[in-house]
């Protein structure tokens, strides 16, 4: 197993601690930038939007981020 995949699972590990989704939002203020924060939710957002059947840029145009950004979680559900 790799270092980076190590990393991972300590990641998910930490995560898995929380009791609560105040421990979890605590848990995740600390480890990432307010930045990193918004765009892990607003890829999160992208998911459920596409779920719903969305377009895609209305998608775009909604959370103000890039077609691009859309495309490629499009991809990631089909599991491209």
């Amino acid at each position: 197993m790799d270092t980076e995949c190590n990393y991972t699972h300590e990641l998910i590990a930490h995560l898995l601690t929380a009791e609560d989704s105040g421990r979890m939002e605590h848990i995740l203020r600390s480890l990432l930038t307010p930045s990193e924060l918004s765009e892990i939710s607003k890829r999160l957002q992208i998911f459920k939007l596409l779920e719903q059947g969305m377009p895609q840029r209305q998608i775009a145009e909604k959370l103000g981020v890039g077609i691009a950004t859309v495309t490629r979680g499009s991809r990631a559900l089909k599991g491209d």
